[in-house]
């Protein structure tokens, strides 16, 4: 019975396969260096904007797709998953999944990339799966930290790369290492947004205010931009207390808060500067800018039908305007900004109340 050898290996086949070998070696080592450079990224900023920015395209890039978007949990309500980075269909309310969603609930337990065939056949009944059908996700990956849905972020249209538009496995793999980098970010911010906003208007605090102004300043300086901060004051607010009760006083705050925030653009800022006192900076707009902006709140708020238990009430402010101007009002820190602002206030209560004053540098001088 003879013996029978194992067969020579091909030389040259050996050497392609540790050519090859070296070569995965040499991806994954790059694919490495790559998510330390995206953790690092993450943790630059606490904005949360910025941040979801920075995700949106880091993904885009690493995932070679053409779009992407995510949902985020509402920092202030927690009720719902609101898609913060794409534009409104319809022009009115931010499109929303419910956190109590079978689609967030299936996301959380598969802890997966999964097409949207894929969640639909998972979830074939759910009223929120046409939301996400409209984002024509070619890949949907939940954003997972410590067993908590935090977000999902929607990959859209591919690049085609030889006549295959699928994700491979190591692809996916990739995906969900930088979906966990993402997530622990988004934890993050969501704890400074919570830290930063009044609970009760749900506008930015006062401290919060001032720093986001000091930098606006700087910025507007090297620009050559102009720069406005409007001072909101509610007419005779004491009067709802005491007529009304407290709960009367709150809803009056909140209501116009509402009203002053949608009023904004998303690149201003509004904030609570402190009672019945509210401040924005106007990133980029002069007096003229300034003005309708203003006139447009306070004639919404003028005309706003305030009802409380049953009651109409009606409820006016009092606006003060000033304009950062490096020609004409080169102020040098943000206190006195906001007390040109302030003046010009307290010059529309001297007046009758309900109505707009920009403050002019012969004002504070006749002061």
């Amino acid at each position: 019975m003879g013996i029978k050898l194992p067969k020579r290996k091909n030389p040259e086949n050996t050497n392609q396969e540790i050519l090859e070998q070296a070569m995965q070696f040499e991806k994954r080592i790059y694919d490495l260096e790559q998510l330390l450079d995206i953790a690092k990224s993450f943790c630059s900023t606490l904005d949360f904007k910025n941040l979801l920015e920075s995700i949106v395209y880091i993904c885009m890039a690493q995932m070679h797709v053409l779009g992407a978007e995510i949902f985020v949990k509402d920092v202030v309500y927690n009720e719902n998953f609101v898609l913060e980075t794409a534009n409104n269909y319809d022009g009115g309310e931010k499109t929303v999944i419910p956190v109590t969603s079978p689609i967030t609930s299936k996301l959380l337990s598969l802890n997966k990339p999964v097409t949207f065939e894929e969640l639909k056949k998972e979830v074939p009944y759910s009223p929120h799966i046409d939301i996400l059908e409209k984002l024509s996700p070619t890949l949907i990956v939940p954003l997972i930290q410590k067993s908590h849905l935090n977000g999902i972020l929607i990959l859209q249209e591919r690049i085609v790369i030889e006549n295959d538009t699928s994700y491979t496995e190591y692809e996916q793999e990739q995906i969900m290492s930088i979906a966990t980098l993402a997530s622990v970010a988004i934890n993050n911010a969501s704890l400074m947004e919570i830290s930063s906003t009044d609970m009760m208007t749900h506008l930015k605090l006062k401290y919060i205010f001032f720093n986001i102004l000091s930098e606006a300043i700087d910025t507007a300086f090297f620009n050559g931009e102009n720069l406005a901060v409007l001072m909101f004051d509610i007419d005779f607010f004491k009067k709802f207390n005491d007529t009304y009760g407290h709960e009367c006083g709150d809803f009056v705050l909140i209501t116009v808060a509402e009203l002053i925030k949608k009023s904004l653009r998303d690149s201003d800022v509004a904030s609570r500067y402190g009672g019945e006192e509210f401040t924005v900076v106007l990133s980029n707009q002069g007096i003229e800018e300034a003005l309708i902006v203003a006139e447009r709140i306070r004639k919404t708020i003028d005309e706003y039908d305030f009802v409380y238990d049953e009651k109409h009430l009606h409820v006016t402010i009092s606006v003060g305007v000033s304009v950062f101007d490096s020609i004409n009002n080169l102020v040098k820190s943000p206190n006195e900004l906001v007390g040109q602002a302030d003046q010009a206030l307290y010059m529309s209560k001297e007046n009758g109340r309900n109505q707009v004053t920009v403050y002019k540098p012969e004002d504070s001088k006749e002061a």
